[in-house]
């Protein structure tokens, strides 16, 4: 005797399984950040990363658009020419060793894609913007944290 289904017919809609991960660049940035100034000391710069724990951020003019990005990289750029020529590093300012051809992403790219940008470049972080305003900054680590979220279906 053959078993029958009590279910009846499934329309072929029902039979795909409608899995919709968030896996935009948006979705998973960190939206509130700790920002800067050129015209801010190296030195506060370098106090503020030790305050709130981070290792760089985005530099703003005073029209609130990115014009650099600032990291501990550059700090110790200016440590050690500091003690090189035996200068304060008091006085000299974040415009002097921001990064100033910044590399930026769009807040609606795959994290896919942004992850090739990171394998690509070595960057850990990354502005994020939407019509040329920064909304957020991406991180490796926010990658990874996105990628560990998804299932095995969601990979496209």
């Amino acid at each position: 005797m053959a078993i029958k289904s009590f279910q009846g017919v499934r329309s072929k809609e029902e039979n795909k399984k409608k899995y919709n991960a968030p896996i935009l660049v948006e979705d998973y940035m960190t939206r509130k950040l700790i920002t800067f100034s050129p015209d801010q000391s190296i030195l506060e710069v370098m106090e503020t990363f030790a305050k709130h724990h981070i290792s760089g951020g985005p530099v703003l003019d005073n029209n609130g658009f990115l014009v650099g990005i600032v990291s501990e990289a550059d700090c110790m750029k200016q440590i050690s020419e500091s003690r090189y020529f035996n200068q304060p590093i008091l006085d000299k300012s974040v415009e002097r060793f921001m990064t100033k051809n910044v590399e930026t992403v769009p807040h609606d790219m795959s994290i896919f894609d942004v992850a090739g940008v990171f394998a690509r470049h070595n960057r850990r972080r990354l502005p994020v913007m939407k019509n040329d305003i920064l909304v957020g900054q991406i991180s490796r680590k926010d990658v990874v944290v996105a990628a560990l979220k998804l299932t095995s279906h969601s990979w496209k």
